[in-house]
């Protein structure tokens, strides 16, 4: 482990697989102590433990969905009970469900601003409390450069998103005299799960947008997290840090 961050606690929702996983292992090997929630992809969990375990980093798995404010106030307090503070705090967890606008379901549409949106809120308002109290702590908001561009069948998506770059500005203008940073991350598209399910004509149209022709990888977005939950980023905040290829320049 690297210990550019030794002795700082960490929560990370959605941590388990993709970008959130990239993000783990990074703070996990700068000597973060962590605390990683899943909704319930188990097995996913269990795997991410075992790493990061593998390598004498310290991680605690909790279960949660954090569109439930009482599971979001779980998993924030885990982070005391464990390890007496916090210092970071990952607004990761995400879901999408594509549609187009006349044919989406209200459910749809309300299950993604539930979990990407309120989730946040929710998680964010119980860990600023704890931030408040110590006058310091990191927040870093997982957007999207859909929230910034938006997207055709990705109301709902856009919509939580763009959301979540009004809320990172507010709330970091409501902090910053604590020393509390808040930040939003917007990545492109990015390797994971969710792009391998697309078709060639998809990738070929996606990558005809992007300038540097390739997705991009969940280590460029967790190497800009770990930046900014650095001592290096202490005096940014309020900012949406786009890592895309150069698709929304």
């Amino acid at each position: 482990m690297s210990g550019s961050l030794n002795g700082k606690t960490a929560v990370i929702t959605g941590g388990v697989r993709g970008i959130g996983r990239a993000i783990a292992l990074k703070l996990a090997h700068s000597g973060t102590s962590l605390i990683v929630n899943y909704n319930s992809n188990k097995e996913a969990a269990q795997s991410l433990f075992q790493e990061v375990n593998s390598f004498g980093g310290r991680i605690v798995i909790i279960q949660g969905d954090v569109s439930n404010s009482e599971d979001a106030r779980k998993i924030i307090d885990s982070a005391l009970e464990h390890y007496q503070g916090l210092d970071i705090l990952v607004n990761n967890a995400g879901i999408n469900r594509d549609n187009l606008l006349i044919r989406m379901k209200d459910e749809e549409f309300q299950k993604v601003i539930e979990t990407n949106l309120l989730g946040t809120f929710y998680c964010t308002k119980y860990a600023s409390k704890i931030m408040i109290k110590a006058r310091q702590g990191r927040i870093v908001n997982i957007s999207s450069v859909v929230g910034i561009g938006g997207n055709i069948g990705q109301t709902n998506y856009a919509a939580s998103k763009a959301g979540i770059i009004g809320f990172t500005k507010s709330v970091a203008k409501e902090l910053a005299t604590r020393n509390i940073t808040v930040n939003a991350v917007a990545p492109g598209f990015i390797k994971t799960d969710m792009t391998d399910k697309l078709s060639e004509e998809q990738k070929r149209n996606i990558l005809s947008r992007i300038p540097m022709v390739r997705f991009g990888f969940p280590e460029d977005v967790a190497n800009m997290v770990h930046f900014l939950v650095s001592d290096e980023a202490n005096y940014i905040t309020g900012q949406v840090f786009r890592i895309d290829g150069g698709m929304e320049m």
